[in-house]
């Protein structure tokens, strides 16, 4: 690049770039690498302006690949950048730009060439382009095996150790960049990678050391949101933002790294801290990923954030993203989700949620709440995402989850709204509806055949066989509130005997026969209480005569059903799942980061 360098479409011809993938060696103590690196070159901070300067680069990088076997000068660059790094933290105490400047600026090419070697060549032929020295043709030496290691240590090394200042903010971010291109191998292969070499460096030898101190310095970059320095405050331009330092704790995830593993004892962070920072970050899918992570994997955080006296917070922002589903990429929907049914594993956060009183939300349109409680209102939220699953997505796994998280609130219901009584009732009704009409089409469907052998049979069966599921496990969610808390939820007993017809269908049917004799039982009591008290009562006289009546309900006739308990458990391969989504948000959110679309394999573009 060099200091003449001011224009994408130079560099093509830019004498230094040249030199650097040439057929001529460069010693690493060369004055041609302060020429190389002291340019003033815009940093791109776009996808486009990315694009062209992959484009007017790729002739100088591939002309590299061809020469470096006989010139080592990738390696000799590398080399340089480390020399540099050892004095890096130095020159920052001493605010040396110009020094800081050119090692940026050694790692910004170095990312760049990687990038296309990682693109071009399999990992075995990476490897040695490392280990290359200036000698006879395709020859290398021994002394250089480590030097791939020893850079991504380096990476680790600028990250955790180098102050986060305004001096050294863009070579931090770069830093991060870099790591995430060393990963990038997985985004042109469409199976899961299991060993690579980034495995290898990271789970062991000298870079082992630092993976724990590495998640505890991108939480603190996550805790601490760092804006990008004002204008002037460095010399050389803005190209990143704060947000490129969460990409590196995501792509490590992606890539089943040791990160996730080290994240639960092996350091103090500041529980508070993380805690408002998830709750504030909770719009983006990484900030819900990387909630998710901590409380799947981390019992001391999952112990704290249940214990604290502000779920609100935190739960709010989870049940907007479900609320506005329809907005949402389906992968967010289902983290949030996910996150719900953990908490829900809690009956501490069971009992706590219905005693919080939340007024005026806002987001939630269908009806105005004035005032409601956290567990009344999660009920509503969950039950509207199972509604839209059934008319649009139609997912079982999203199904199964929803029903989960109701189940195992179920027996902790405090005085539910109305609202959320009538909504759960409702949804009973609309599963009852479809059950019926996919009965009904089976019968016509069956007499159909029985008259025409042409006639195809639709496999109604099954359809069946899921309604019903899923209408036994709405009986098994109202009969846990009604056994374990009916004197709490009038609401939902008058919700109950409202709509009583619509149990009557399934009083003798043999899926559902035995979890509607309580219901029965309950419906039958309380009716017979309301026709001695005579017609035409208020809603305000039913409600005092459930209240009266739930003392005299003779509760040892109903049956006992073992306690509703459902605990998330990962898919056998769960980076099957997680690998391709978080890369999906490194390739979608990374500031300073581009790669072809159409070299991308792990996953389609159109997808969410």
């Amino acid at each position: 690049m060099g200091s003449n360098s001011s224009r994408i479409g130079d560099l093509p011809k830019n004498e230094y770039l040249k030199k650097l993938s040439g057929t001529e060696s460069v010693s690493e103590n060369d004055p041609f690498w302060n020429q190389l690196l002291s340019f003033s070159f815009p940093a791109p901070t776009s996808s486009t302006e990315l694009k062209l300067l992959e484009e007017a680069t790729i002739s100088v990088c591939r002309s590299l690949v061809e020469n470096n076997p006989r010139t080592g000068n990738l390696g000799a660059l590398i080399k340089v950048f480390l020399s540099r790094t050892k004095e890096l933290k130095l020159s920052a105490e001493c605010q040396n730009h110009i020094f800081i400047w050119q090692t940026h600026n050694a790692l910004f090419i170095i990312c760049c060439l990687l990038k296309v070697f990682i693109y071009e060549m399999s990992e075995e032929e990476l490897q040695l382009h490392f280990t290359y020295e200036e000698k006879s043709p395709g020859s290398y030496s021994s002394d250089s095996e480590d030097l791939l290691e020893e850079l991504l240590c380096c990476l680790m090394q600028l990250i955790t150790d180098i102050p986060l200042l305004d001096i050294t903010y863009e070579i931090s971010v770069e830093a991060v960049s870099t790591m995430v291109v060393f990963l990038s191998c997985q985004l042109f292969h469409k199976e899961v990678l299991r060993q690579s070499i980034s495995h290898k460096y990271l789970m062991r030898g000298r870079c082992l050391p630092y993976t724990s101190k590495l998640v505890k310095t991108l939480l603190y970059n996550f805790i601490r949101q760092e804006k990008p320095p004002p204008p002037g405050a460095h010399v050389f331009p803005q190209q990143s933002d704060a947000g490129g330092l969460l990409y590196g704790l995501a792509s490590g995830v992606a890539n089943s790294s040791p990160f996730p593993s080290s994240i639960p004892h092996a350091f103090q962070i500041n529980f508070n801290s993380l805690y408002m920072a998830l709750c504030e970050q909770q719009t983006s899918d990484q900030a819900t990923l990387l909630l998710y992570t901590l409380l799947h994997q981390n019992s001391n955080i999952r112990t704290y954030m249940l214990a604290r006296t502000d779920m609100e917070n935190l739960v709010l922002p989870i049940l907007e993203i479900l609320y506005h589903v329809e907005e949402r990429n389906s992968h967010h929907v289902y983290m949030a989700l996910i996150v719900l049914l953990i908490l829900t594993e809690d009956d501490g956060f069971n009992r706590s949620i219905h005693e919080v009183m939340l007024k005026n939300i806002t987001w939630y349109s269908e009806r105005v709440l004035t005032e409601i409680s956290l567990g009344s209102l999660l009920i509503l939220v969950v039950i509207r995402t199972i509604q839209y699953n059934m008319t649009r997505t139609r997912d079982k796994y999203l199904h199964t989850n929803c029903l989960a998280a109701l189940a195992n609130m179920s027996a902790q219901f405090r005085s539910l709204h109305q609202y959320a009584a009538q909504r759960i009732i409702s949804l009973f009704s609309l599963l009852s509806k479809k059950h019926n009409k996919v009965l009904e089409q089976a019968t016509q469907s069956l007499r159909g055949s029985l008259s025409s052998n042409d006639v195809p049979l639709p496999d109604y069966a099954q359809d069946l066989n899921v309604i019903e599921e899923v209408i036994r496990m709405m009986l098994e969610i109202i009969n846990s509130c009604l056994t374990n808390s009916l004197h709490h939820n009038p609401n939902l007993v008058y919700a109950l005997l409202y709509k009583r017809d619509l149990f009557e269908q399934f009083q003798t049917h043999p899926s559902f026969q035995d979890i509607m004799q309580n219901i029965d039982l309950v419906i039958t009591f309380f009716s017979s209480r309301l026709l001695q008290a005579g017609a035409e009562l208020s809603v305000e006289r039913v409600l005092e005569i459930i209240k009266q009546g739930v003392v005299a309900l003779p509760k040892d006739r109903l049956k006992k059903f073992p306690e509703l308990k459902f605990k998330y458990v990962e898919e056998e391969q769960p980076e099957e799942f997680f690998i391709p989504y978080v890369w999906s948000l490194v390739y979608n959110s990374a500031v300073g980061l581009y790669w072809n679309p159409q070299d991308i394999q792990l996953f389609t573009m159109d997808s969410d």
